[in-house]
């Protein structure tokens, strides 16, 4: 048999016709080639290498142009932001939006506002007042503050009265039960026979809280809760400003807490809001890291300035990425604020790929030569391992969350930026070119840092 030739020193169970079968599959496999998709990758990273070793300038102001160019459409950010909480973390053709949906259609709000009638949890501000060490709030001088409470909140404008915007029932805008119940007259507070939970028709469970009762008469409460509705027709968003600021000096001697719509959707604003600090934070943890691991004490050797430089072209992946697709109209979710934290630890992961094969040449060659040669051994594992990241994330574009989209469409998007327009090659040979002629116009070596 052929193949047996080829391997003389190995045995071959001549007696067994399955071991022969399985001797020849060994040999079949031997003989085939696996590199089909990594050599023609080598070389054609090989012929870049060489391209870019020649001209690192060049390709240097080509990725800074791009990142600046790209970049521009920052300017389009606060247009894109996608801040709505149930858009971006309900599934976009969930049952309960269908079903809604059909209960707007068949079950509209007419002229008249009955909250009855919502489909949603409806456009509001809610503000409980208790008092400062839970006592009695059922006093004419906790109402006289509630009712001025009551006068300054309706009293707030932006651009429209609350009288404009306010849900209205016969004309007139809904008004809270237990004011409406003592005619806004704090005296009437403590002479008023008030029922509870309902007093002549009208409910006050949900006004009233931390109770006391006499049968059914209402004695003490510790919590007063005031609703301000608004016409969903009229507005999107309440027009309610910062209760705090206006509460401060109405409420002299109790507490209140506001309560709005948009709460939920502000807490996740401002959370977002807290993480953009940490950027820079995280930027000097990388750089220094970076700079410490890539410190050598051979003035030719050391790429303190390659490995500083290079975290700071993860931020221009981040720059030139999230610009092009804000350009391209695409919605920018609060969850594609982190995505920086990632593309930051694979940028950085690359460059320390692509040093230490840069290392591991000869330092004698010549500034094109060795770069072809890191890029040889550096190139199709980067692309492989950066394309495996990105089809997981594209993958990611297939839920039904707008807001995983969002954050899988801006992160694997930076991490393509690496490919094509990556500025640590060209920093590379540049590095390596100063280290030269600062080497040979000397004759020897300078310090740590360089020449």
């Amino acid at each position: 048999f052929p193949w047996m030739e080829e391997f003389p020193g190995v045995f071959f169970f001549k007696d067994s016709p399955l071991r022969l079968k399985m001797s020849y599959y060994v040999w079949r496999m031997a003989k085939c080639k696996t590199d089909c998709i990594e050599q023609p990758l080598s070389v054609a990273f090989e012929k870049l290498g060489c391209v870019v070793g020649r001209h690192p300038c060049v390709f240097l102001l080509l990725a800074l142009y791009v990142a600046a160019a790209l970049g521009t459409g920052f300017v389009f950010l606060q247009e894109r932001e996608a801040n709505d909480i149930e858009d971006q973390f309900t599934p976009v053709n969930g049952p309960a939006k269908l079903e809604r949906a059909i209960v707007v259609e068949n079950f509209p709000q007419s002229e008249e506002f009955s909250d009855l009638r919502l489909a949603s949890e409806g456009t509001y501000a809610s503000l409980i007042i208790t008092g400062l060490q839970g006592e009695n709030i059922l006093t004419e001088a906790a109402f006289n503050d509630i009712i001025e409470l009551d006068r300054k909140v309706k009293s707030i404008t932006t651009g429209k009265t609350f009288e404009n915007l306010c849900a209205k029932t016969k004309g007139r805008c809904i008004l809270n039960a237990i004011l409406d119940i003592i005619n806004y007259n704090a005296t009437e507070i403590v002479s008023s026979n008030i029922t509870y939970p309902k007093n002549n028709d009208i409910f006050l469970g949900t006004t009233i809280g931390g109770v006391e009762l006499n049968s059914s008469k209402l004695t003490s409460a510790r919590a007063v809760r005031l609703f301000y509705l608004l016409d969903e027709k009229k507005t999107k968003e309440t027009s309610c400003c910062d209760y705090n600021e206006h509460l401060s000096f109405v409420l002299n001697f109790y507490r209140s807490m506001c309560l709005t719509l948009h709460r939920y959707q502000d807490e996740f604003e401002n959370n977002s809001d807290s993480i953009i600090p940490l950027f820079s934070v995280m930027y000097v943890l990388a750089i220094t890291i970076s700079v410490l691991s890539c410190l050598r004490l051979d003035c030719v050797r050391t790429k303190v300035w390659v490995a500083a430089l290079g975290v700071v072209s993860a931020g221009m992946a981040v720059l030139a990425s999230f610009g092009l697709l804000l350009f391209c109209g695409m919605p920018f979710a609060m969850t594609v604020e982190t995505a920086p934290f990632l593309i930051l630890g694979v940028g950085v992961d690359d460059m320390f790929i692509m040093i230490s094969c840069w290392q591991k040449t000869e330092v004698d060659k010549d500034v094109e030569v060795r770069l072809a040669d890191t890029y040889k051994e550096a190139g199709v594992s980067i692309t492989i391992t950066t394309l495996t990241d990105v089809l997981a994330f594209y993958i990611g574009l297939a839920t039904p969350f707008r807001s995983v989209q969002s954050f899988c469409l801006y992160t694997s998007t930076a991490l393509l930026y690496f490919t094509p327009v990556d500025p640590k090659p060209s920093l590379l040979s540049l590095g390596d070119i100063f280290h030269r002629i600062c080497h040979c116009g000397s004759g020897r070596f300078h310090g740590i840092m360089g020449c």
